[in-house]
């Protein structure tokens, strides 16, 4: 629902740029005034940096990406990677960067077999290894979902830092060196290994149902069965989002 919103924001912006009547106006605005900066810094103290982090940690539950947020990424990353080109969609070269890199993102690698057959053989009666083995991948989506966030605020905090006021929209410059280590591929294998987990899960759960039926006690109890699928999709939905979140500020960490 978050991703169909981006589309309507992405047509709204690409009609008022081919409206010649609503030409860019060239206006002065004073940083702290700008709304985008009021909204990542109300209340936070440029010093505090466990109160953006705890601002990060909140922001990924309620309106992680609003319509301000989507024009100012959008913005910075046409001015980056496509400044030819004013009028590029963002949106479409999204989704289009969703399909071409979707095989890379849920292949399998050498790790992630290690990491299989370690829990087929935790998998002993009574450890409920397969339910606390679902928190793995929620705990992982959570850290990605802060850190995208608080890259977003330094971006925000970037341009309060250099500018008094702007002339014209606000403009961001995504940078490689906001991710952990410089490195925009290690929150990619962590939605990596995030899809892969619930892949597997949900594999594990059909099959011993297939083989062993639901009342099998390989199947395990029905509160801790319930409880894993739910994780499992919940966290499925919410790290094709993130993929597509680190493709907005990023872009070209792939090709």
């Amino acid at each position: 629902m978050q991703i169909r919103q981006w589309k309507q924001w992405e047509d709204s912006i690409q009609e008022s740029e081919h409206d010649p009547e609503e030409g860019q106006e060239t206006k002065v605005t004073y940083i702290h005034q700008h709304v985008f900066i009021r909204a990542r810094f109300r209340g936070i103290g440029k010093d505090s940096a466990l109160l953006s982090w705890l601002h990060s940690f909140l922001k990924q539950f309620y309106g992680s990406v609003n319509e301000l947020d989507y024009t100012t990424l959008r913005r910075g990353f046409i001015l980056n990677h496509y400044r030819d080109n004013p009028k590029f969609n963002f949106y479409k070269y999204m989704m289009r960067a969703l399909e071409t890199d979707f095989k890379k993102v849920v292949g399998i690698s050498w790790y992630l077999w290690i990491f299989v057959v370690v829990f087929l053989l935790l998998n002993v009666h009574g450890w409920h290894a397969y339910f606390y083995l679902a928190f793995i991948p929620l705990i992982l989506l959570v850290a990605v979902g802060t850190k995208l966030e608080h890259i977003i605020s330094q971006l925000g905090e970037e341009v309060a830092q250099r500018h008094v006021a702007v002339t014209g929209e606000l403009v961001v410059r995504p940078s490689d060196h906001h991710f952990w280590f410089h490195r925009p591929r290690i929150v990619l294998v962590l939605i990596h290994i995030i899809l892969f987990q619930n892949s597997f899960e949900i594999a594990i759960f059909f099959w011993t149902l297939v083989i062993f039926k639901f009342d099998s006690c390989i199947m395990g109890e029905y509160g801790y069965i319930i409880a894993r699928l739910i994780i499992g999709y919940t966290d499925d939905l919410i790290s094709h989002y993130h993929f597509l979140f680190l493709r907005k500020q990023h872009g070209s960490f792939l090709l």
